[in-house]
């Protein structure tokens, strides 16, 4: 299992997948950014996770070549050791967490190709949409995207949306399999539930029995904090207040604005947030926004709801698919849309009840998006990708056993 570099969030799911008794997995990274505190673009500041990265399960990192190293280019990654370690060992699957966009994935691809090896890698998109909204990237996606999914025996994808997406590339239904994008549950449930509220706030400079509106992610212009900002002003609610917890170019714009707006007495900015901090801060708001125009799927929304915090998001985040029934489990708004999202806020921040019941419902539908639902995902694909696929001495397995 090839991955770009260690994620707080695959960590977990690592460890799960080494407990499985179909599996017998080894994790190579291809930087250690995130391990080593280093300067991360989209916070622009340095980054360290604070959480277990490497627990529970086997890894190697493979040395990068790239004159130019990081998660931000194509050349970034390139590590040609790939080819020595899948040549060299007997692995049955090769799978990639890097993304087409990576020297690197492609030279695993060869590698697989040249030896044998059944390939599994996916994507997150539900769309052709590009991030930085540039129409060639959506005419390059259209013609190539098709191309470089056939090369997969199998394609794991993590929504229903991307499901569906995926399937419209021309990948048939049978080499599709969704892998739930999933935190670690229990984690998050159990630190939220050590959180005192009255203490958070009370840091915070803010009234325990005030209503709280959260904007949790890097302060980029594709994730709008602007407009959650204008939409809080407009709905003017006597005793609410706003956190923003995350850092980015975007920061001192906020500011700014916030004397522009006459709240700036409302708003706290807490800056970048690790991710022992976070079960306090989504323990301690009241309704979690997210109000991105692009935004695969967005995990935040996950942890939000394990914490018992409400969320709120745009009709461009990923999630909303499997995780929000809008009125039920959180609310869902058309992207750009200050005023309707200034009437969730309205809405929402004046009546505890209904926060109250949005926290149970979303908790509940936390029960069947797990860890152990990926990796239930993730051997269902490997099965797959075997059974289609030949092996050495050109069998076919007629089950997964251990792979």
């Amino acid at each position: 299992m090839v991955a770009s570099h260690p994620v707080q969030y695959m960590s977990p799911v690592f460890r799960e997948m080494a407990r499985d008794p179909h599996l017998d997995i080894q994790v190579a990274y291809c930087s250690m950014q995130g391990a080593r505190e280093a300067k991360d673009p989209g916070f622009g500041v340095s980054v360290k996770w604070d959480v277990p990265l490497f627990d529970g399960y086997p890894w190697i990192c493979i040395p990068n070549h790239s004159p130019h190293p990081g998660t931000e280019r194509f050349w970034g990654l390139l590590n040609p050791g790939i080819w020595k370690i899948l040549q060299g060992d007997r692995f049955d699957v090769a799978v990639s967490f890097t993304g087409y966009a990576y020297a690197s994935f492609w030279i695993l691809v060869a590698a697989a190709k040249w030896r044998g090896v059944p390939l599994l890698f996916g994507t997150d998109a539900t769309s052709m949409q590009s991030r930085s909204q540039k129409q060639w990237k959506v005419f390059l996606k259209r013609l190539l995207l098709p191309q470089i999914f056939r090369l997969a025996n199998t394609v794991i994808v993590p929504s229903s949306a991307g499901v569906e997406f995926v399937r419209t590339l021309g990948v048939p239904p049978e080499r599709v399999v969704l892998t739930p994008y999933t935190v670690n549950n229990e984690w998050w449930i159990e630190r939220s539930k050590r959180v005192d509220r009255a203490a958070v706030r009370g840091r915070w400079g803010i009234p325990e029995n005030a209503s709280i509106a959260l904007f949790c992610a890097k302060l980029q212009s594709w994730k709008r904090p602007l407009d959650l900002l204008r939409a809080f002003a407009k709905a003017d609610l006597v005793g609410a207040y706003l956190v923003y917890a995350g850092d980015g170019p975007l920061m001192h714009t906020l500011e700014s604005e916030c004397g522009s707006l006459g709240i700036s007495d409302r708003v706290r900015f807490l800056g970048f947030v690790n991710q022992s901090g976070l079960p306090e801060v989504y323990r301690s708001a009241d309704l979690l926004v997210l109000p991105s125009d692009y935004e695969p799927f967005g995990v935040v929304v996950n942890e939000a709801m394990l914490c018992g915090c409400a969320v709120a998001v745009s009709d461009r985040v990923g999630a909303r698919h499997d995780l929000i029934r809008s009125g039920k489990t959180g609310f869902v708004f058309p992207c750009g849309n200050v005023d309707a999202l200034a009437e969730i806020l309205r809405g929402t921040l004046s009546n505890p009840l209904e926060l109250a019941d949005l926290s149970k419902a979303a908790l509940k539908r936390m029960e069947t998006w797990t860890i152990r639902d990926n990796v239930a995902g993730m051997v269902d694909a490997i099965s797959r990708a075997c059974s289609n696929h030949p092996i050495a001495g050109g069998e076919h397995p007629s089950e997964l056993g251990e792979i």
